[in-house]
């Protein structure tokens, strides 16, 4: 028998579940987070499963692995899990780890009011604001993003052909926008956009190979972006980002309004340091801005954008993985739907 534990913090960003494990992570191997995320796909997967999917988890789970800083300027590094897989950063995750790990006191910052992190996609910034024990507010500043394919052509079965822009923001994104045969995310059903979401992921993917410039190891669309009109008056816009086959995002998503930071910023719609208010399907905000604008080593323009939002701990636990009980590294009902009675 082999049983494992798992101490973890719980809570949520801007509406959208983040569960960060501080005890019980396994000891990865690889001179960068990115290699050791590789290492962990490839060794420890069954611990994403494990703690993300059913029955510990549900299918909007998302979550951190809480690491020492593995770069001399760093004061902790991060390793995200979810539902749809390990990936190379998560906006959502990083605001709310950030201040998981301030309010529980597991790391006291090199520079007060601001902490480095290391991430799979690189090395991100965050500032923060405290008042008394809480963080008020997180703004962390992202890995270079870019714009890389525009209006790229597709055929979705329920809406026919669409233009997607694909944009990166440490996740790759295909952002559509209102246009001819897409009214907007306001007149579809979370529902509707999930499954539409998975085909788009699917066409793209199909289409053309999305391959990070300076990177080749972040490749493939894994995510979605719907856009539409903003409900506040002082917002801008609104994103339902779906990922993977069972997430709908219920934060505006991090590294999407990074990707479309991005993205507005190089087709002209955005200047530099200006805010971009941005909505998600439950009417929480984040704040995007260009920070700065940047260089692919292969050439390609590219900004660095920030986010900024709130997070807060809903609460603490610990989770059992036991080799002898029935779906001890988690269950996906879809995997169960063609088998037969």
């Amino acid at each position: 028998m082999t049983k494992h534990t798992f101490s973890c913090v719980e809570g949520h960003t801007e509406g959208m579940p983040v569960r960060m494990v501080v005890s019980g992570g396994p000891e990865l191997q690889g001179a960068t987070m990115n290699h050791r995320r590789l290492y962990f796909v490839e060794k420890y997967d069954w611990i994403r499963r494990a703690l993300m999917l059913e029955p510990r988890g549900h299918g909007q789970m998302s979550g951190t692995i809480f690491y020492p800083p593995l770069s001399a300027s760093a004061d902790f590094s991060l390793l995200f899990i979810e539902t749809s897989g390990c990936l190379p950063m998560c906006g959502h995750a990083t605001i709310g780890s950030v201040t998981f790990a301030l309010e529980s006191g597991l790391v006291k910052p090199k520079t007060p009011g601001q902490v480095v992190v290391d991430v799979p996609a690189g090395q991100v910034t965050a500032k923060y604001v405290m008042n008394g024990d809480k963080v008020e507010s997180v703004r962390f500043t992202n890995v270079p993003s870019f714009l890389l394919h525009k209006d790229v052509e597709i055929e979705v079965s329920q809406l026919g052909k669409l233009k997607v822009d694909i944009a990166y923001g440490g996740n790759f994104y295909p952002i559509v926008e209102v246009q001819e045969n897409f009214s907007g995310c306001e007149h579809f059903t979370p529902e509707q956009l999930l499954e539409m979401g998975r085909e788009v992921q699917q066409r793209v993917n199909q289409a053309l190979d999305v391959i990070h410039p300076d990177n080749p190891q972040i490749r493939g669309v894994k995510h979605c972006m719907w856009t539409g009109r903003a409900v506040a008056g002082d917002s801008h816009a609104r994103a339902v980002v779906i990922a993977g086959n069972l997430i709908i995002d219920r934060s505006p998503c991090g590294t999407g309004t990074s990707a479309r930071v991005a993205q507005r910023f190089a087709r002209g719609l955005l200047c530099e340091g200006e805010e971009f208010r941005h909505e998600s399907l439950i009417l929480s905000r984040f704040i995007g801005r260009v920070e700065s604008k940047t260089r692919l080593e292969s050439g390609l323009d590219a900004v660095y954008p920030s986010v900024e939002g709130r997070a807060y701990i809903t609460g603490r636990g610990e989770h059992y993985v036991d080799d002898t009980q029935p779906y001890a590294q988690g269950f996906d009902l879809s995997e169960f739907a063609k088998l037969s009675v």
